[in-house]
């Protein structure tokens, strides 16, 4: 019994050292890093405060704290639900990767190798409010998804990379499409032209997921309902998604069963 007292706290260790391992090698290298490392400058004052004993900086950052773990649960929202998926405790060889999954793969490998080559891009993911008014007034496609398409269309120099892509589901809808323009641009950079103020302007019009390449930095933005979040890295890109547009649900195939047949 002695025994077990004395190597609890070494056991305690690794499990918090598994488990900050774990979420800091899901964050690292992405945006949402420098809020980790705000936690844990939060968490160091806290700490400090306690010690020093400084009442009254101690209790602003306990209440402080109160409202931060509603927030960083708000902040992290994409991100925790594609670490929570990662949690299965079936092995890989049972998990199975959907055709939403190839296509938000294809599609985040695809804006990112544009924006690597600092080629402009836009794309409209159609959500419940219909983007068809606009289809109707650009260059319909109606095809399959595919990196290489997408990736075509915008290319500097062809008839389609002036304007938006429409996506519904897994498949482009048009191209060369024109949105309108936001009249409000505040929250807009210098830096930011006219693909960035389309996206903004259909955001507040519809529920629909802007995705924008800038030419000029190379950076990918995401507009949605009147927000324009920069800078967005590939991770949190695929967990926006993701947390926006659910998959299809699979179709159980029905098991054959011989009682039922000889009864026919």
């Amino acid at each position: 019994m002695d025994l077990l007292h004395s190597i609890t706290p070494f056991i305690e260790v690794m499990i918090l050292a598994v488990m900050l391992n774990y979420l800091l090698s899901f964050f690292w290298n992405t945006k949402s890093m420098d809020l980790v490392l705000g936690l844990f400058a939060f968490l160091l004052i806290l700490a400090s405060s306690s010690w020093l004993n400084f009442p009254v900086l101690h209790k602003i950052m306990v209440l402080s704290g109160n409202v931060a773990i509603i927030a960083i649960l708000i902040i992290f929202q994409p991100e925790l639900r594609v670490a929570l998926s990662k949690l299965s405790l079936k092995g890989r060889k049972y998990r199975e990767m959907t055709e939403f999954d190839k296509f938000l793969e294809q599609l985040a490998n695809s804006v990112y190798r544009m924006a690597e080559k600092r080629i402009g891009a836009l794309i409209a993911m159609e959500n419940k409010d219909s983007l068809e008014e606009y289809a109707q007034k650009a260059v319909l496609i109606n095809s399959a998804f595919s990196p290489e398409l997408l990736e075509t269309i915008f290319a500097i120099n062809t008839p389609l990379h002036d304007g938006a892509v429409i996506l519904r589901g897994p498949s482009i809808l048009a191209a060369a499409v024109i949105l309108p323009l936001a009249e409000d641009s505040s929250q807009l950079a210098k830096s930011m032209g006219t693909r960035h103020r389309a996206a903004l302007g259909l955001s507040h019009m519809t529920d629909a997921l802007l995705i924008v390449v800038s030419e000029e930095t190379g950076k990918v933005s995401i507009a949605r309902e009147g927000i324009m979040t920069r800078g967005v890295k590939i991770d949190r890109f695929k967990g926006i998604l993701r947390s926006i547009f659910n998959p299809p649900p699979r179709t159980v195939q029905a098991k054959f069963s011989l009682l039922e047949w000889l009864k026919t």
